[in-house]
């Protein structure tokens, strides 16, 4: 590598010309050193990077004390109308998503095979369909799960899981049940089992939400299954129903003032000795009172569930008793329990013939040719 040569001054080159003349005999060695000079350092410069350094250092720990500063608006002596931009709150992450999330409707449908099942399960499932998410439709089948069952299910559009409920022995055919004139035939003790079904299989998988037992063949409006997204622990309200043969509409239910619970109406003379005077669809509480006692007024029972060893017309009403212990623990909604948002309509089916899975096996038989 070749030596790297200096730049040397002018009054440096005097004084080699000056040796020169004075010895003319020994020739002068050329001006070329092998590395540049160190230059004398500054002490002014030395002295400001020392200082840049020590604040650059201090600077990572001056967040930690952010917090101490008055964020506070103060404002102007001589302004009239001084802005108060909004306050700096930290909201807690769990109360962010739970106003953000809407609480789950867990919707319970006991179901059965007869010949309106399929318009009943249908006129359900499109008005589940407009109801906003998030949404759990658990149909339980009494007996084991049919395939038409599943495939109206697949279809629908909804959120389901499809269930089945043993068949037992004291569970009366259609034919069979108890009727009386005017009045709905009295539900199978299967029908119990059934919601029993789908509360076991909540309990199991610890599915939070709100459990509303919603009958295959009643009626309900929108505004219902947005006012079950308002309650906290145990809802009611009145239901409108309308029996075989009725012109006249029966209301049951609570009497409130606002959302507190006053009083009970009820058109059932013989079922004035109830505690409560609820529908089956009037009601509705979170399933987290079903395995965790202290969400419950009391703590007298460990096992929450419909019995089937009280009288026709009891079950509401015991079931009830077991998540809260008095009118105090309940919300009437809406507000007042002024209006009707779902009807009992019970339709008796058991004189109608239908063809099996609902597929015609040979074609009708033309009445008016072309």
């Amino acid at each position: 590598m070749a030596p790297r040569r200096l730049l040397v001054p002018e009054n440096h080159t005097h004084r080699q010309a000056h040796a020169r003349g004075s010895s003319s005999t020994k020739p002068m060695a050329a001006a070329v050193l092998p590395f540049s000079p160190r230059r004398p350092f500054s002490s002014p410069c030395f002295l400001l990077c020392f200082l840049l350094g020590f604040v650059a250092g201090l600077f990572p720990f001056a967040h930690r004390h952010l917090h101490h500063l008055d964020l506070r608006h103060h404002p102007l002596p001589d302004d009239p109308h001084p802005s108060s931009p909004p306050a700096l709150v930290r909201v807690p992450a769990a109360a962010a998503e739970t106003d953000l999330e809407p609480p789950t409707l867990i919707v319970v449908t006991p179901t059965r095979a007869r010949p309106l099942q399929a318009y009943h399960l249908h006129r359900l499932a499109h008005t589940l369909r407009l109801v906003p998410q998030p949404l759990l439709w658990l149909v339980v089948e009494r007996g084991a799960a049919t395939r038409e069952t599943a495939a109206l299910l697949r279809g629908c559009g909804v959120m389901y899981r499809h269930l089945a409920s043993p068949r037992c022995d004291d569970d009366a055919p259609d034919a069979a049940r108890r009727w009386r004139p005017g009045r709905p035939a009295a539900e199978p003790r299967g029908g119990l089992r059934q919601r029993n079904a789908a509360l076991d299989h909540i309990e199991q998988h610890r599915i939070h939400g709100l459990v509303y037992f919603a009958d295959e063949d009643n009626v309900y409006s929108l505004d219902l299954f947005q006012q079950l997204r308002s309650i906290r622990s145990f809802g009611t309200w009145p239901v409108a129903m309308l029996g075989v043969g009725k012109s006249k509409t029966q209301l049951e239910g609570p009497v409130c003032d606002d959302s507190r619970v006053v009083g009970w109406h009820t058109n059932e003379r013989n079922s004035r000795s109830r505690r409560f005077h609820v529908n089956s669809s009037g009601f509705a509480f979170n399933s987290s009172m079903l395995w965790d006692a202290d969400k419950r007024a009391h703590q007298a029972w460990n096992y929450i569930r419909l019995l089937d060893t009280v009288r026709e017309g009891f079950q509401e009403t015991t079931f009830i008793e077991q998540l809260v212990e008095d009118e105090t623990h309940m919300e009437g909604i809406p507000a007042g329990c002024s209006k009707i948002m779902n009807l009992n309509l019970r339709l008796e089916d058991k004189h109608l013939g239908h063809p099996k899975g609902w597929q015609m096996t040979q074609n009708l038989d033309v009445i008016i040719p072309l």
